[in-house]
């Protein structure tokens, strides 16, 4: 059977963003996730006040602007967006890793990372300017990592149940860090994304951050003795 004249010419990323608004998946939940968001995320920012302008203030003096990495990612119902980091790559770094993807990624990326910005990541602190896209609304704390427009576009045509992920917000951590770390397949991310997203609560929201929480922690003391040695 011949596709509607409108999917015939519509771009699969536009597809599944459409998917996603239109599905019934909008739940009574989400209002109180929001809240929570914005309550954890206005007192991460003013907590971390200092250490936002001391790391400014690191990342000008070792390797000069930009200070934010700021890389366009999908987000909720396909809206295309600007997630912000601060940087840890040598500057232009996303223009020569941008045609690559997965395990070639990681390790092209590894290559690119400035000292301070090895620092940054292995205490997790470059991940701090994302509280302010939770708190403008375009990611959540909990929820499937945010992804480039291409690769999703190239993910969702090898995984059909890719655009479900656009029903929610996209989140700082997620059961696929929390369970299985960073590297895991793009098949088993997806299915504890789709997980959370059928089975989002106040509950697993919180569990969720607590164990991000101990997971951060830990990362953070190892990457401080390692930087000592």
């Amino acid at each position: 059977m011949a596709a509607p004249p409108a999917l015939e010419t519509e771009r699969l990323a536009q597809r599944y963003a459409r998917l996603a608004r239109e599905s019934p998946g909008r739940r009574g939940v989400d209002p109180a996730l929001r809240g929570l968001d914005i309550l954890l995320a206005t007192v991460v920012l003013i907590a971390t006040a200092p250490a936002i302008l001391l790391i400014s203030f690191g990342i000008l003096a070792s390797s000069g602007l930009p200070i934010l990495y700021r890389g366009e990612r999908v987000g909720r119902g396909g809206r295309v967006f600007r997630m912000l980091k601060f940087r840890t790559l040598k500057p232009d770094a996303e223009v020569r890793l941008g045609p690559h993807l997965g395990s070639e990624l990681v390790r092209r990326t590894r290559e690119e990372v400035t000292e301070f910005g090895a620092w940054l990541r292995a205490t997790q602190l470059d991940e701090i300017p994302q509280f302010w896209n939770v708190l403008c609304g375009q990611m959540s704390i909990v929820g499937p990592r945010p992804i480039r427009p291409r690769f999703f576009e190239e993910l969702a045509a090898q995984l059909p149940a890719y655009w479900q992920r656009l029903v929610v917000r996209p989140g700082l951590t997620g059961f696929a860090q929390v369970r299985r770390g960073y590297e895991t397949s793009m098949g088993e991310k997806l299915a504890h994304d789709l997980e959370w997203i059928a089975d989002r609560s106040v509950r697993l929201y919180l569990r969720t951050v607590v164990a991000t929480g101990w997971r951060v922690a830990g990362q953070s003391l190892r990457g401080l003795f390692r930087s000592r040695e």
